[in-house]
């Protein structure tokens, strides 16, 4: 009868959520209840449960993945990522400050960076976000030498 319960719960949150996060679980549930009819004892169930969840998991979720929820729109912030920004304020991580334009939008910002140092007026690209700040890095500047024949 648990496992029933726990299959119904499991499938009623992956109905509502459409994560693909609970579904496996529910196999899981759905394989340790044929056990329980069949007559296994608890610990055989539990053991199927576990087995047919992290096999249906490891199996099934990256081509479900693949093929489901492929029209999910990025978020206004997960849009940013791989745009390029100007930096209004430096970008000094040690100092926890850093301000960037983008999209006309200003965000607060840091850096990995082993430096992690950026100065005002610098274009960086967007390599993430943590939080409420924007993850970025300097652009490498190309410069165009000219030879002096001098």
């Amino acid at each position: 009868m648990g496992w029933l319960i726990l299959f119904i719960v499991l499938l009623v949150i992956e109905i509502f959520t459409m994560g693909l996060t609970t579904i496996w679980f529910a196999g899981g549930a759905l394989a340790a209840l044929l056990m329980a009819v069949i007559g296994f004892g608890l610990l055989v169930q539990a053991v199927v449960f576990l087995a047919v969840s992290v096999i249906l998991l490891v199996m099934t979720r990256p081509i479900a993945v693949k093929y489901f929820n492929t029209e999910r729109q990025k978020t206004n912030a997960e849009s940013l990522i791989g745009l390029q920004a100007v930096v209004l304020q430096d970008v000094d991580t040690l100092h926890a400050s850093g301000l960037v334009e983008v999209n006309g939008q200003e965000w607060s910002a840091k850096t990995d960076e082993a430096d992690g140092y950026i100065p005002k007026d610098s274009v960086v690209s967007i390599e993430g976000i943590q939080g409420v700040k924007l993850i970025v890095k300097a652009k490498e500047v190309k410069r165009n030498y000219v030879k002096n024949d001098n």
